[in-house]
């Protein structure tokens, strides 16, 4: 009998596969399928600023077509319409998902983990922690990217950001977090270790970004590549393993990991869990049991009975061949090839 529980963000999984925030965690009842389905943990839909300044505006014209009578704040002698149905947006928005929090925790055993975006800084995302954790949410997860666009803000201002955001929240908050962030990173090992010792209890590697395309037809940007894809998993696999060692909190893999192959890679590398979206999307969410049986199948036949037996085995610092990870040519591989057709 093999045990597949972990612990992650000090939190008991009974399976090391999480749900990750998408549009399959956003209902209480999508929630309790992925429970029933071997998900040892759900990462909620994530509270969106951007989403609310969308459905500001659609609100705005759905007012301006009826004709309705539109309202307004009256502050020191200014009226602003703007203000009022932005902060009726915004309060709604966060009831929904003080609710979702809430009927989760009682519909299901396993850790509900909310989410917030955080794509600009905002006091509001310490209000919204707050909530949420009244809310009765076992962690929370900031999906926190500050794109590095602003060409008037230096490079030392951006990565301060995530630092201040990440101060903020953990002293606003008792409930465990954990932060999932990108690879864009000038230096990311120092970054990624740096970051592990400001309190937080987890990082995920890493986020997925919309991508744009362009449809050269009707001149159009249209969205790409909307799932991962197995080759994706490279990215993670190298820097869960490079820093598995190095950090002072638990790592998560996100991002590339479609099948129980990738999760068995991620859990040699030093990860403690993964999270899986797109998999599910493709095919189906019993892909989580799926996962689970191939660990499990694995571990019998490798001799495990735990994770831990083998959780990092090949990660940099445990393997006798550490430079591999650094190595980023494929001179090894092409450069004695001759037969290529040109």
């Amino acid at each position: 009998m093999v045990d597949l529980s972990t612990e992650y963000l000090g939190l008991k999984l009974e399976s090391p596969v999480i749900a990750s925030s998408s549009g399959m965690t956003n209902t209480v009842d999508k929630v309790k399928k992925l429970a029933q389905n071997g998900a040892g943990a759900v990462v909620l839909k994530s509270i969106f600023e951007e989403e609310i300044a969308y459905e500001y505006a659609d609100f705005m014209e759905s007012i301006r077509k009826s004709g309705a009578e539109q309202k307004y704040f009256d502050y020191e002698g200014t009226t602003s319409q703007v203000a009022y149905y932005d902060y009726v947006l915004r309060e709604e928005n966060l009831k929904k998902n003080i609710a979702l929090v809430t009927d989760s925790k009682k519909a299901v055993s396993i850790p509900i983990i909310a989410s917030i975006n955080c794509f600009m800084q905002s006091v509001e995302w310490l209000s919204y922690a707050k909530h949420l954790q009244d809310a009765g949410a076992d962690a929370l997860e900031l999906n926190m990217f500050f794109p590095p666009t602003d060409l008037t803000r230096s490079a030392d201002d951006t990565v301060k950001m995530y630092f201040d955001m990440v101060e903020q929240v953990t002293a606003s908050v008792g409930i465990p977090i954990a932060l999932k962030i990108s690879y864009y990173f000038t230096d990311l090992a120092a970054m990624i270790q740096k970051l592990s010792q400001t309190g937080i209890k987890g990082l995920v590697l890493f986020n997925r970004f919309f991508s744009p395309d362009f449809d050269i037809e009707k001149f159009e940007v249209k969205p790409s590549f909307v799932f991962s894809n197995p080759a994706d998993l490279s990215i993670s696999l190298r820097w869960v393993a490079v820093m598995a060692e190095k950090v002072s909190c638990d790592l998560a893999a996100s991002t590339g990991v479609h099948d129980g192959e990738a999760l068995i890679k991620q859990l040699l590398a030093g990860a403690a869990a993964v999270q899986v979206a797109s998999t599910l999307y493709q095919n189906g969410l019993n892909q989580i049991q799926a996962m689970i049986d191939s660990l499990e199948e694995w571990m019998k036949r490798k001799r495990f009975e735990t994770l831990s037996q083998f959780r990092g085995k090949l990660s940099q610092d445990k393997s006798t061949d550490p430079s591999i990870y650094e190595r980023v040519q494929f001179m090894r591989y092409f450069g004695g090839k001759k037969n290529v057709k040109m």
